[in-house]
């Protein structure tokens, strides 16, 4: 199973935690699952997204970047109502 949502993320960001926990949250109530990728692992990461981390996906397209919004995050899964 592919996951849908894709967490880019760096040890020790206070913001990357703050999504982590809201991206289980939602994934786990919608059955979904979630990748979480250390843009430290790439050079080519750390240069798209060393300013905007927490950059979060879903389906392959940028979601959110710095915060998750759940009910946008939800609604994104089809579990919630459009926003």
């Amino acid at each position: 199973m592919t996951a849908r949502v894709t967490l880019y993320s760096k040890p020790g960001c206070h913001l990357c935690d703050d999504a982590r926990t809201i991206i289980e949250r939602v994934c786990a109530d919608l059955g979904e699952s979630y990748d979480e990728i250390s843009i430290l692992s790439d050079p080519v990461l750390q240069e798209r997204y060393g300013e905007e981390i927490p950059v979060t996906f879903v389906d392959g397209r940028q979601h959110d970047f710095w915060r998750v919004g759940e009910e946008r995050l939800r609604a994104a899964l089809g579990g919630g109502q459009d926003l």
